[in-house]
């Protein structure tokens, strides 16, 4: 089973949609999308600075539709998609549409509200997130709760991601816990955490006029790691993750069960594909950062590689 992976928030440098541009449709295509999320993402793509591009607003189309236009490229060379598909975070939505559960044009738009939504509910208190890396995981848990943080993503391999309020997070590096190391990201909000329950209506008014399909390759969800086989649920779950732990641990983790044989991850990649190399060891991955990762990709989707 080889299972294609969308990466989340975070995994945007400047300049990266630049050679994507460069192929067939693909300017076409980030133009539609721009109107359908409402943001330039050309511009921002190609030119745009890392702290012009780390804003949420952007950040979330932007990934998004690099995901689409790379799964377009990908599935065109090799005649066939991936037996699996999974998003981490907003890579959900570039799952759904890969999945075929809504088509490019509604999850674009779907990313472009959700990504303005968080903004705005980031905006309302001073809150950010941090990874953490080793140490217990119980022992974490209980000294998140005395510090009022919450746990975030669990992304496997020793990584839990933890939000909140400024001041908790800061006593947090100052003290960790025994064993770990806390590595403050460059976000503006305490994604994935009660914070976010503005956002969650916001997203949820948007999804209700969507009809969706049921996917018709295998998608999991981050709310558990099991698989989704209903469409209508795929988007309730896709509302919910907002304000609830991302559960990439637990999807690599399912991913094992269902007997994967490669992963490849799509642009803007590199994130998950690190992830996989410490919670999946042993299976063959390819990261397709640019269009020259491609014929790799193309080939263990293929049972082509070495």
């Amino acid at each position: 089973m080889i299972v294609v992976v969308c990466p989340g928030q975070g995994s945007q440098t400047p300049g990266f949609l630049s050679p994507w541009l460069e192929l067939d449709g693909a300017a076409e295509s980030i133009a539609a999308y721009s109107e359908a999320a409402q943001v330039d993402l050309a511009q921002h793509g190609t030119v745009s600075d890392a702290d012009t591009i780390r804003d949420t607003r952007i950040a979330q189309p932007l990934i998004v539709a690099a995901s689409l236009v790379a799964a377009t490229a990908l599935e065109s060379r090799a005649g066939r998609r991936a037996d699996g598909v999974a998003g981490h975070s907003v890579g959900e939505i570039a799952a759904l549409v890969d999945s075929g559960v809504i088509d490019a044009e509604t999850g674009m738009r779907l990313v472009g509200i959700r990504g303005r939504a968080m903004a705005d509910a980031a905006a309302q208190t001073p809150t950010g997130m941090s990874a953490v890396l080793g140490g217990d995981e119980e022992t974490l848990l209980a000294r998140l709760t005395d510090l009022g943080l919450s746990p975030a993503n669990f992304n496997g391999g020793g990584q839990i991601v933890v939000a909140g309020e400024l001041a908790g997070l800061d006593a947090l590096a100052s003290e960790p816990v025994k064993g770990t190391r806390v590595i403050p990201l460059q976000v503006a909000g305490a994604f994935h955490t009660s914070y976010m329950s503005s956002a969650v209506d916001a997203l949820r008014d948007a999804v209700a006029t969507v009809t969706p399909s049921d996917p018709t390759i295998t998608l999991w969800t981050n709310r558990d790691g099991s698989v989704v086989s209903d469409g209508a649920t795929a988007l309730s779950y896709l509302v919910d993750q907002v304000s609830s732990p991302v559960r990439w641990d637990l999807c690599m983790t399912s991913f094992a069960d269902q007997g994967i044989t490669g992963l490849i991850e799509l642009a803007p990649a590199g994130a998950l594909t690190g992830l996989a190399k410490r919670g999946l060891r042993g299976v063959p991955t390819v990261a397709v950062k640019t269009p020259e990762d491609l014929d790799a990709a193309v080939a263990l989707l293929n049972g082509e590689a070495a």
